[in-house]
């Protein structure tokens, strides 16, 4: 018998689901608004540039080979600034210099063993320099020293002879005391017992071979009555004064280094610039400059 039951029929339906757009629009939406507000920028500045402005952007970013002018008013702003207080921005484009060092080659054996071969000349020649000074120096004290025993004329100006080594060499110092001066108040030659004591400081200087430095000191007190002549002028005039005195008891003119007036400038008791003991003659027996032996470079 045939069933009156209908069959059941399942239907599946497939649904299509429409998607968004995503966010994809907005990144393009920003960079749209960006590049209108650069554009409205880029009109605003060119509204407020002048001409002479204009052109100074056109010239800095034109070819550097067609460029008008790298330097001055026909500079890149020409000789303007967008203020209008002055040129800010550089006569020229700025530029980028790369230094390419090359590392320093070895040095040959040879070449070391020469260089340091010279080194060594080089200190033994300045080693014997300074035993030949040294015992120059010396002698020439004990010389000056004898002879102003050996002279009564001179034994009274023992007092105001200082005799000592310093880093320029043997400085003999003829110094005033109180009661005693060597030139007078004021005056360019010295008394005749100081010429006296300058010669015979030249007859031992004038054997030895070095050359002579001669400077004159004052104290603090000014120069009277000679307007418009200072301590500086007294003191070179008398340094001068020595020179002749020292080249006419036979000191060659060629071993006179400098001649020079301090005035009070190098006080030799600086805690009173007013004591009698600063006017003074200095003759310094400089120590022999070194030598550089041939083809020596340090």
């Amino acid at each position: 018998m045939a069933s009156n039951e209908q069959p059941i029929i399942l239907k599946k339906v497939k649904k299509v689901v429409h998607g968004h757009h995503g966010g994809a629009w907005k990144i393009a939406y920003a960079d749209f608004v960006t590049a209108m507000m650069a554009f409205f920028l880029l009109m605003w500045l060119i509204s407020m540039t002048t001409p002479e402005q204009k052109q100074g952007l056109a010239d800095y970013f034109a070819p550097s080979n067609v460029s008008r002018s790298t330097s001055g008013a026909g500079g890149i702003m020409g000789g303007t600034a967008f203020d209008e207080t002055g040129a800010r921005m550089p006569g020229t484009k700025p530029q980028v210099v790369m230094t390419i060092s090359t590392p320093a080659q070895p040095k040959s054996p040879e070449l070391a063993e020469k260089e340091a071969k010279r080194a060594a000349e080089m200190n033994e020649l300045m080693q014997q320099k300074s035993m030949r000074d040294a015992k120059n120096f010396q002698s020439a004290a004990e010389s000056i020293r004898q002879a102003m025993r050996e002279n009564p004329d001179l034994a009274e100006l023992s007092r105001n002879l200082i005799i000592d080594e310093t880093p320029e060499g043997l400085r003999i110092q003829i110094v005033d005391q109180d009661g005693r001066s060597m030139f007078p108040s004021g005056n360019v030659e010295p008394y005749e017992r100081t010429r006296r004591l300058l010669e015979e400081v030249a007859k031992i200087l004038v054997r030895l071979p070095n050359r002579i430095s001669i400077s004159g000191h004052t104290d603090a007190n000014p120069v009277s009555g000679r307007p418009g002549y200072s301590n500086w002028e007294l003191t070179s005039d008398r340094a001068n004064a020595t020179r002749r005195i020292l080249e006419s008891a036979g000191l060659s003119n060629d071993r006179i280094y400098q001649v020079v007036g301090k005035a009070d400038s190098e006080p030799l008791f600086p805690e009173d610039p007013y004591m009698a003991a600063n006017r003074r003659l200095s003759v310094v027996l400089l120590r022999e400059a070194p030598v550089t032996p041939p083809g020596f470079s340090p």
